[in-house]
């Protein structure tokens, strides 16, 4: 049996922050592996903007969100397209 995470990959049409652009063909495995450690980050970030009262931080947590949610719709996409 064929594991759909490796079978399958990024459909490389979602953008963020109107600049940038997932990248086709990434095994969503891997993409899986990459979006766990942006929600990692996004997770100290805030924490760090909640304790702190860090503008930056936050900053950087809702820059981070925003490639992260790309990167899930972008990973739906290419897991509906079952290549």
């Amino acid at each position: 049996m064929t594991n759909h995470l490796t079978s399958r990959s990024t459909a490389g049409v979602e953008k963020f922050l109107e600049l940038y652009r997932v990248e086709p063909g990434v095994p969503l495995d891997l993409a899986f592996d990459e979006l766990s450690v942006l929600i990692g980050c996004i997770k100290h970030l805030n924490e760090e903007a909640e304790m702190e009262g860090d503008k930056v931080a936050g900053s950087a947590a809702r820059i981070l969100s925003a490639m992260a949610k790309a990167l899930i719709n972008d990973m739906e996409m290419g897991m509906n397209r079952g290549n």
